[in-house]
């Protein structure tokens, strides 16, 4: 148990020091039409991201049942970017400081939700593709909403 809440604690800081630093970078345009445009919605895809890994750290701290699935939603998330601008569906706005750091909390991430290494409820094969569909949803949205 000492061991669980130490990851997440982890998880919880670097979640925190990327969602601060990702807020930071949001500009707020001052007409309200800029508000209507896709460039407005796309500057908030890093900062969901970031915003699923303290979800995630925080249900991997008190211990949900859900905390499997909710660690590989945001390891699906969080390695689905660079892959997508990768291959060139889209460019991603990440800085590569962020894409390195996202990227290894999401492999680690996706280690314990498919070991199941602190024995919480196991992922089946329906909630590993759901967490893969729903992490194909979220970067797809904020980037081609």
């Amino acid at each position: 148990m000492k061991k669980r809440k130490i990851i997440a604690l982890s998880l919880l800081i670097v979640g925190i020091s990327l969602s601060v630093v990702f807020i930071s970078k949001i500009e707020f345009p001052q007409g309200l039409e800029a508000y209507f445009k896709r460039e407005y919605y796309n500057q908030f895809g890093p900062l969901a991201i970031s915003v699923e890994l303290l979800a995630a750290s925080y249900y991997l701290f008190i211990g949900h049942k859900k905390t499997n699935f909710t660690l590989a939603l945001f390891g699906f998330t969080a390695l689905l970017d660079p892959i997508f601008n990768l291959i060139g569906l889209f460019n991603s706005i990440v800085p590569l400081y962020g894409t390195i750091i996202l990227s290894i909390c999401a492999l680690l991430c996706l280690w314990l939700a498919f070991t199941n290494t602190f024995k919480l409820k196991p992922l089946s094969n329906l909630t590993a593709i759901l967490s893969v569909v729903l992490g194909v949803f979220v970067e797809l949205f904020f980037n081609y909403l």
